[in-house]
């Protein structure tokens, strides 16, 4: 399974930045010399733009990519094991059953003295 993860981080990298890189190399709509003085208004949002070019294709292919590898990156994240629910829990279960157990004490006893080995906690 370590292996998976591994072959989806490194690829979710890659194409992340390959899309930075695509966004950055693409002409924008408004980016003529004549929409730096407001002639630039013309173009509508919603207006006809044409087919799209090979670099705005590439791009969209890549961000579905990273999408994809986002989702399992999270859903890996999120499945837990069937086995120990946390580091602290397992270490805990360790120390307990690897403690020694007391020299004519039964296991799971209370010390015989009526003293505690925890120091008091003030209220």
């Amino acid at each position: 399974m370590g292996f998976w993860v591994s072959l989806i981080v490194v690829v979710h990298i890659l194409v992340g930045v390959s899309v930075i890189g695509l966004v950055l190399m693409q002409h924008g709509k408004g980016a003529d010399m004549g929409a730096a003085f407001g002639s630039g208004a013309s173009g509508s949002l919603f207006g006809a733009s044409g087919s799209a070019n090979f670099l705005s294709r590439t791009t969209a292919v890549l961000a579905a990519v990273f999408f994809s590898t986002s989702l399992a990156l999270a859903y890996v994240a999120f499945s837990k094991p069937k086995g120990v629910d946390s580091v602290t829990k397992s270490v805990v279960e360790s120390a307990s059953s690897s403690a020694p157990a007391e020299a004519g004490a039964a296991p799971g006893s209370t010390p015989a003295s009526g003293e505690s080995k925890a120091k008091d906690i003030p209220r």
